[in-house]
This record gives C-alpha cells, structure tokens and sequence, in this order.
C-alpha cells in the first residue's frame, strides 16, 4: 500500500458508519410518519368514537333496565302465587 491509499482508506472510515445508519433512518421514518398518520386519524375519527361509545353504553342502560323491569314481573309473580297457594 502507498501512503496515499492508506490516506483514503482513513478518509473513507468515518463515512462507513453513515451506510450503516441508513437502515435505521428509514425505520426511523417511518415511525415518524406512522406516528403523523396516527395523530391526524385520531384527530377525525374521536368523535366517531366518542358516538360508538355513547352508543354502547345507551344501549347497556336500556338492556338494564329492561333486565330490571323483567326480574321484577318475574319476582312479582312467584311471590304473588306463593301467596295463593298459602291462601
């Protein structure tokens, strides 16, 4: 080897280490961009979400009370036959 080609190879070194780094900034980019996408459909789609909610927990509220006003029919008429036969 001549001195100027040991020259370049100390040269060339440091620049080694970017082509290394090259994969890892695009995995690095694309979280960013994954993370913007992320934030922008969360954005408009929280008040979509916010109705699928409100949805469901309407819809548990109604089934309770249905459950409710059923168990109490139902409790109404076992005590009420209980009494008959006493009777």
């Amino acid at each position: 080897m001549t001195p100027l080609t040991m020259n370049r190879r100390r040269v060339a070194a440091p620049y080694r280490s970017l082509t290394i780094l090259k994969p890892i900034l695009g995995v690095a980019a694309t979280g960013v961009v994954a993370l913007l996408l992320w934030k922008v459909l969360v954005t408009f789609l929280l008040p979509f979400i916010g109705i699928a909610v409100g949805f469901f927990f309407l819809v548990a509220k109604l089934v309770f009370w249905g459950v409710t006003i059923c168990v109490a029919i139902w409790l109404f008429r076992r005590l009420a036959r209980r009494e008959e036969k006493l009777a």
